[in-house]
């Protein structure tokens, strides 16, 4: 699948598992993939761009211990401990490593799929 036809509200999980490096890479939002156990095994350079990590700093690490303390809370690391299906977009603020900036987020997990998703719309 190609990103040019892919858009933050609307790409679907299944895509962004199966879509090549290089595409998630050219999306014009953040995409964050990790495991159940929150390791980071995707961060595509949008996000890596904007958020100024280096994706061999991040990729590895625990995305909510070690990368987005942030959103080591209930409104975003909870929800994938609660919830087994999850699409859902909500206005956020991020503020670690960085002055407060507004975000659009959306987490997408299934029990059917081996990743789960933090998109990142600035």
């Amino acid at each position: 699948m190609s990103s040019a036809n892919v858009d933050f509200e609307t790409v679907a999980l299944y895509d962004l598992e199966t879509m090549s490096g290089a595409d998630r890479d050219a999306l014009p939002f953040g995409v964050v993939g990790f495991a159940a156990d929150t390791i980071v095994q995707v961060y595509n350079a949008t996000e890596a761009h904007l958020s100024g990590l280096d994706p061999a700093t991040v990729v590895g690490v625990p995305f909510f211990d070690a990368v987005a303390q942030c959103m080591n809370n209930f409104m975003v690391a909870q929800w994938f401990e609660d919830e087994p299906e999850l699409d859902d977009i909500f206005p956020y603020v991020l503020t670690l490593r960085m002055r407060p900036t507004k975000v659009r987020l959306r987490l997408l997990a299934s029990a059917q799929t081996p990743r789960r998703y933090v998109l990142i719309e600035r």
